[in-house]
């Protein structure tokens, strides 16, 4: 499964591109994000995608977790979203 690291500055649209070209080829994706922020522009990216990948004929689900990262040597927790075509 493809794994994306999403910070505050991220780009909904570069995100919703991301997505939707991993979902195409291999039906999963797992986006990571630390913070208010990353959260927000990565739950703006699925929103945009889900558009994207409508002409398809998919519907994109989101399964919200924690997850424990290392990020410079200390150990944080982020918020990981799996996507996936229902």
């Amino acid at each position: 499964m493809e794994n994306l690291k999403i910070s505050s500055k991220s780009s909904p649209n570069s995100i919703a591109g991301a997505i939707a070209g991993v979902i195409k080829e291999q039906k999963r994706v797992e986006l990571k994000a630390i913070g208010a922020g990353a959260l927000n522009q990565a739950i703006k990216g699925i929103a945009i995608a889900r558009g994207f990948v409508a002409p398809l004929g998919m519907d994109l689900i989101c399964i919200p977790a924690f997850d424990d990262v290392v990020l410079d040597g200390e150990e944080k927790t982020a918020i990981k979203l799996i996507v996936e075509p229902r």
